[in-house]
């Protein structure tokens, strides 16, 4: 059978029977067992790609999976035994140990590890008329804080009670283990434990990121500074832990590699895997990566970033790889044609000149990309806030990149810290340094002459460039954020940078008339193009702030375009929107 005929326009259906019959608790509890799950069109070379989208590791080390297998929720029941489908995660029929879509296991210093790959956080499932829809790199409704704060309230129940510890023991070492094999555990559990309680206890207290969002640059700043760079034997620095209140919505990643900037506040260039790799390896450091540096003078750079970090480069590697080989959904269902027409004229005159496809900066190596306007459209700024947080170099302090981010100091800006991490792991790990590499810029030098091949770090160095530039710059900068391709926009909801916006007809009403709180979930409107206003039970419930104050993170303002539209014309363009 061909491809084409396997994928059969505009849509494929399968049934998971077993797969979907497990999805009990989360806001996926309404699917029904013989419930049809259609995958969209999204090109023909992703249905070769999206088994290893699923599950390729990329670095994250979470808890060992002999543990997660033993821990239980506090009714008695196994913490893994849904799969993890109650915090909103995917059925994924294809793993052997019952881990969801975007989870994986790995070994690193001879312990099998769970972590998680970008396709945790970007595959999506809506339902509409009793039928579930996949949208592979769609943004995921799921509850990434609740599953944090579980683990974290299992582990310790565990280390709380000799019984519940002595249960837990024979389920991951076998009933006759000797008493010194149990010790040794205990001990292994509590190191574990130590700082992932410290960052859960400090980050998550009091902050409510629901279905659909999480606070990703507080936690990779967090994980970092928090967990990575302090003294052996457990590396905290407490004070660097802050709390996690900036949430975002899940970005879509479907033309992600195109554009020329990225991240939510458009800091990053991008456009080329060269400039993915930087961006990437950050993610990874913020979904437990493990990662201690060390100084150690003869190396280049003078610290040892390789040595202690599970960062899978060539994994980082495939998963841009694959990013690239998803289209943007099409629209399953009928639209009005006539409307469609009107609407593109409309689109045209109104927004295409932010969103619309526009050539970008070119990227070594002659790579084109779409221009990524960043445009202040008085939204929430609160992410802005996170971007200037200040914080304990630790290990690092003095660490530089020549040329690049000048020698850390106490107080040194977080995306400073987090810069010189990632780039000294990448030089290190793709690089092999002379013993007495010339000083300053000219290391890079060396560099170039060494690997021929790696030409292209001029590209990298000139993101780090902006980077620096952005710390630099970042009291007086204007806090504007990506104004991406619309391309499958219908299928990202809710909408603003911050996910305060239920549908996309909500964001064509002032701020003020649009939904001060609404539910989190996979149910969908096809008319309203967003979330449905009834979502299936376990849905979480957001409620937004107005203008008032535009640093609460939870602020609906802003994005004012179109609002003026008759409500003829407004119906034109979301029409016209459902197509793109």
């Amino acid at each position: 059978m061909s491809l084409s005929t396997r994928i059969s326009a505009p849509i494929r259906i399968l049934r998971f029977a077993a797969a979907i019959s497990a999805c009990l608790g989360g806001p996926c509890a309404a699917q029904a067992k013989d419930r049809p799950l259609v995958w969209l069109d999204q090109g023909k070379d992703w249905e070769q790609a999206r088994t290893a989208f699923y599950s390729q590791d990329q670095g994250s080390r979470i808890i060992a999976l002999a543990w997660l297998k033993a821990l239980k929720r506090g009714d008695g029941s196994l913490f893994l035994g849904d799969g993890l489908t109650r915090y909103g995660y995917l059925p994924n029929p294809e793993n052997s140990n019952g881990l969801p879509v975007g989870f994986h296991t790995a070994s690193f210093d001879r312990v099998e590890y769970v972590g998680m790959t970008c396709a945790a956080c970007h595959t999506r499932q809506i339902s509409v008329a009793e039928k579930d829809y996949r949208i592979d790199g769609g943004p995921a409704i799921v509850d990434f804080q609740s599953f944090l704060s579980d683990l974290d309230a299992a582990v310790g129940a565990v280390l709380a009670s000799e019984p519940a510890f002595a249960e837990f023991a024979a389920a991951t070492l076998g009933s006759g283990a000797r008493p010194e094999a149990i010790t040794a555990l205990r001990a292994q559990v509590a190191d574990w434990y130590y700082p992932y309680h410290t960052l859960i206890s400090i980050a998550l207290k009091d902050v409510n990121w629901g279905f659909g969002r999480l606070d990703a640059v507080s936690m990779i700043f967090n994980r970092l500074t928090g967990l990575d760079l302090g003294a052996s034997p457990h590396y905290v620095i407490e004070d660097n832990i802050k709390k996690a209140d900036a949430p975002v919505r899940y970005p879509f990643l479907w033309n992600a590699a195109k554009q020329d900037k990225t991240q939510w506040p458009g800091f990053s260039d991008n456009g080329s895997d060269l400039l993915g790799l930087p961006r990437n390896l950050g993610e990874v450091f913020g979904v437990f990566a493990i990662f201690h540096p060390q100084p150690n003078a003869p190396r280049f750079l003078k610290y040892d970033y390789v040595a202690n970090n599970s960062a899978n480069f060539d994994g980082l590697t495939a998963l841009e790889t694959y990013m690239k080989t998803i289209e943007p959904p099409r629209w399953p269902w009928k639209v009005d044609q006539a409307l469609v027409s009107q609407g593109a004229v409309l689109f045209e005159a109104n927004c295409a000149k932010c969103h619309g496809k526009r050539d970008g900066q070119v990227q070594f190596p002659n790579e084109p990309t779409w221009r990524t306007t960043l445009q202040d459209a008085g939204s929430d700024r609160r992410e802005w806030d996170i971007l200037r947080r200040t914080v304990d170099p630790g290990v690092l302090t003095g660490a530089e990149i020549p040329g690049l981010v000048k020698p850390l100091k106490l107080d040194a800006y977080a995306v400073d810290v987090l810069a010189v991490a990632v780039l000294g792991s990448i030089a290190q790990n793709y690089v092999k340094f002379p013993a007495n590499p010339v000083a300053g810029f000219g290391q890079w030098v060396e560099l170039l002459k060494l690997r021929p091949s790696l030409a292209g770090l001029d590209g990298l160095f000139q993101s780090l460039q902006n980077i620096r530039n952005l710390s630099k710059n970042l009291a007086d900068a204007t806090p504007g954020y990506e104004a991406r391709v619309l391309q499958g926009i219908w299928a990202a909801a809710p909408y603003l940078h911050n996910g305060s916006v239920a549908t996309l007809k909500d964001l064509l009403e002032t701020p003020d008339k649009r939904k001060a709180s609404f539910k989190v979930g996979p149910a969908y409107d096809v008319e309203a193009v967003g979330l449905a206003a009834e979502q299936p039970a376990g849905a979480s419930t957001l409620q937004t702030t107005d203008c008032s104050d535009l640093h609460s993170g939870e602020s609906r303002c802003g994005h004012v375009y179109g609002v003026n539209l008759d409500e003829n014309d407004k119906k034109a363009l979301l029409e016209y929107l459902k197509t793109l």
